[in-house]
């Protein structure tokens, strides 16, 4: 879909029709604390993307003001609205293929083997854009490829309403010229390590594969040997096995907070924690799972540094008190030199619940 929740906002509201529109938390004037989760297409223009602090498009929005284009909306988001919509476009997705994956609230991918034909596929996915226009007034836009990994990235190429197909022979092509962060698992953290390698397009990941220069750095000769390079190699080339699942599979539950303010105050941090777990019990309780079996806690600095820490239970759990008990033992180090030796400030604590069962 297409700028999934500001799209259903713009649809819901008229008077929103043309504007740019930003879902995410409150920006308090650019005080605010979190990021933008989506930001619709004339957002975008002014520099405004999903991800990204919501100060930092609170002063893009004000810098377009001051040019005297419209002002930037900001909208708190209505998950559950968000959750219906969905639940009606899968509905109307799962018409076109007896195989559907849901990849998240607002994309899926679907096996249109059988029709042994790109022809076919793209008479398919004609009609299917059309019906979910038709009757939810949404745009979304299709990639049709050999595989999973070149159809998520073709899908993403002609935004919005786009329809992008790519042939087994043309996807090496394709490929080169895109910037490394368009393949997926590639975030800008490994878009940095690349960058020093002086990898900037997928044409350049495999040529650092392909030459394996004895004159490279150590860095870049461990990424390149190591099982997570070999895989990011076998992508560049758009090599992927992975198969459409029709069953879309809970893995984890988990529950996140952004302060108001920086702070490293254990009693507030601890209570945030407690009251984390609390809301992850109560959705676990309401899922049909029985167990958890892994904690996992999320700590973002400051810095916007983010480490997590897990902890596998020897026994699954499926309580409150284990999993506050568990969070709190793997936060505690975070106030002390074992994970924080410059005493920074937190800015994000998450809990979440894995292996479940």
């Amino acid at each position: 879909m297409d700028a999934f929740f500001a799209a259903i906002e713009e649809r819901d509201k008229p008077r929103l029709k043309g504007l740019p529109i930003v879902v995410g938390s409150d920006p308090k004037d650019g005080r605010g604390r979190g990021i933008v989760s989506t930001a619709n297409y004339k957002a975008r223009e002014y520099g405004i993307f999903s991800a990204i602090p919501i100060s930092k498009a609170w002063e893009l929005s004000e810098k377009a003001r001051k040019e005297g284009k419209p002002q930037a909306v900001f909208i708190g988001g209505r998950g559950k609205r968000y959750e219906e919509v969905s639940m009606e476009i899968m509905e109307i997705v799962r018409k076109y293929s007896a195989k559907v994956e849901p990849a998240s609230i607002d994309e899926a991918y679907l096996d249109f083997s059988f029709l042994n034909s790109y022809k076919k596929a793209v008479g398919y996915a004609k009609k299917l854009k059309q019906e979910i226009w038709s009757r939810e007034n949404l745009t979304c836009s299709v990639g049709i490829g050999p595989n999973k990994l070149i159809a998520k990235i073709a899908s993403d190429t002609k935004k919005p309403d786009g329809l992008t197909i790519i042939k087994e022979e043309e996807k090496e092509k394709f490929l080169e010229f895109l910037s490394v962060r368009k393949i997926p698992g590639v975030g800008p953290k490994v878009e940095n390590l690349l960058n020093n390698f002086k990898v900037r397009t997928v044409k350049d990941l495999k040529e650092l594969f392909e030459t394996k220069s004895r004159s490279l750095p150590t860095e870049a000769r461990k990424f390149l040997e190591s099982k997570w390079g070999a895989s990011l190699y076998q992508k560049a080339k758009g090599i992927s096995d992975s198969p459409v699942e029709e069953e879309f599979e809970t893995k984890s539950i988990g529950e996140q907070e952004t302060f108001q303010k920086d702070n490293l105050d254990p009693s507030y941090i601890l209570g945030v924690i407690q009251t984390l777990s609390s809301d992850v019990i109560r959705r676990f309780e309401k899922s049909d799972f029985k167990t958890y079996g892994n904690i996992t806690i999320t700590v973002r600095f400051q810095d916007f540094v983010t480490k997590t820490r897990s902890y596998t239970l020897d026994q699954p759990a499926s309580d409150l008190k284990t999993l506050e008990f568990e969070s709190l033992k793997l936060l505690y180090p975070f106030f002390d030199k074992r994970e924080n030796p410059q005493r920074k400030k937190i800015r994000l604590v998450g809990v979440r619940i894995e292996r479940l069962k």
